[in-house]
């Protein structure tokens, strides 16, 4: 792989990351060069050719968002990304049924923005019910029936999950939702142009998408509002009106633009991309349990997109064995929360233990992803495994029969 570990090596580790970021498409970054030299001109501009060559390019890149999901291109909006969507999705319903309607459904499991947009609305006196998910990662359906009240508006339940992959039963929600007369929800940022998407199909009032998870820009991306039955939102962010008046500011022609682009690629790519990145995993899976004892996989290894992969080494330290593969980019949950020693919140909600929440490493293989680089990260990981587990006690205690539960350790 030709990854010296002299220290003084410019090389970069090898990137195995892609539900953090990914990188950027070649042709997505071809489409967007000329409206960041040559047309700059604001695409809300009326009055000459300037801005009607930027609005064209924008509605182009609109269309090409919609035909990734099904939709009508009048029910994309631009937004800055996914957390932007998620928030306006969330409280915008939330808000504008408020005389009528006091009450929202979501997941434990759900990216922190929609977390967060749910606690801020719940100072806003809403009341907010936050689904368990069983042990595989999935919601229970009869759980989701049984939460409805009178005054529900709105469902929330994301696609794919960003740090175990898990798929949930979004079809099944929709009709269930439909039947219910409540708006549905889901945050399909991790599953847009990587699985098939039908808005009509799966009954999908509101969808967030985001540009930098798809081989597009970082900084946008797109909300889809349905026409009919036609959903209502409260702007969060008011101003010139653009976007039918739910999203002022001015649309970034070059981002919008890259963000159709990679839709359009994705739509093209994904049968290929889909059946080499689940030969990748499967390989990357195999490969480790073969050698390894002691490994979990997190969340259930049917109902799942495959390039996500999270799994547990028992007796070893996340933290660790992070540090061990220093040549491999890789996490141990979500960007947005690899800061925080705390286990992750998604590993606690499906019942991992604590200690083997801390032992988890996410796997992400994408579009630009190699056999070469997944054979290398599976030979680093196996032999550092091995490695961190000759050094630590409970190991030893474990292969001399010793039940760890069993132990009482005391304070000193």
């Amino acid at each position: 792989s030709g990854r010296s570990g002299d220290g003084g090596s410019t090389l970069r580790p090898l990137y195995m990351d892609v539900q953090a970021t990914t990188p950027l498409d070649p042709r997505v970054l071809d489409s967007m060069l000329p409206y960041l030299t040559a047309y700059y001109g604001n695409p809300h501009s009326r009055t000459h050719a300037y801005g009607w060559e930027s609005e064209a390019a924008m509605e182009k890149a609109r269309r090409q968002v919609a035909d990734l999901i099904g939709a009508d291109s009048r029910e994309i909006i631009f937004t800055s990304g996914a957390t932007e969507s998620n928030n306006m999705a969330i409280k915008g319903v939330a808000r504008f049924y408020k005389s009528r309607k006091k009450h929202i459904i979501t997941t434990q499991t759900e990216h922190k923005c929609v977390l967060d947009s749910c606690r801020s609305l719940e100072t806003e006196g809403f009341r907010v019910t936050y689904l368990p998910v069983k042990k595989n990662g999935l919601i229970d359906l009869k759980e989701l029936e049984a939460a409805f009240q009178p005054d529900t508006s709105l469902v929330s339940v994301m696609t794919v999950n960003n740090e175990i992959g898990v798929k949930q039963p979004i079809h099944d929600i929709g009709q269930i939702c439909r039947a219910h007369k409540v708006f549905f929800h889901t945050d399909a940022a991790q599953a847009i142009g990587k699985i098939p998407m039908d808005v009509n199909d799966m009954k999908i009032d509101l969808m967030s998408i985001s540009g930098h998870k798809i081989y597009g820009p970082k900084g946008v991306g797109a909300i889809y509002v349905r026409r009919r039955p036609r959903v209502r939102l409260e702007p969060l962010q008011s101003g010139g009106g653009q976007e039918r008046g739910l999203r002022s500011g001015t649309v970034p022609t070059p981002l919008a633009v890259g963000l159709g682009a990679a839709c359009e690629v994705a739509q093209q790519e994904m049968e290929y991309d889909h059946k080499r990145i689940s030969q990748l995993a499967e390989r990357l899976v195999t490969k480790i349990m073969s050698e390894v004892p002691d490994v979990v996989m997190n969340g259930d290894r049917e109902h799942r997109y495959p390039g996500c992969i999270n799994l547990s080494f028992a007796y070893v330290e996340g933290e660790s064995l992070l540090m061990a593969l220093k040549d491999v980019a890789l996490s141990s949950g979500s960007a947005c929360t690899s800061a925080s020693l705390e286990p992750s919140y998604v590993l606690r909600a499906i019942g991992t233990d604590e200690d083997l929440a801390h032992s988890s490493i996410r796997f992400g293989i994408g579009r630009f992803t190699t056999e070469e680089e997944v054979d290398y990260t599976v030979q680093k990981c196996i032999q550092h495994v091995k490695r961190l587990r000759e050094m630590s006690p409970l190991w030893e205690m474990v292969q001399d029969g010793i039940d760890l539960k069993s132990i009482k350790w005391t304070q000193h």
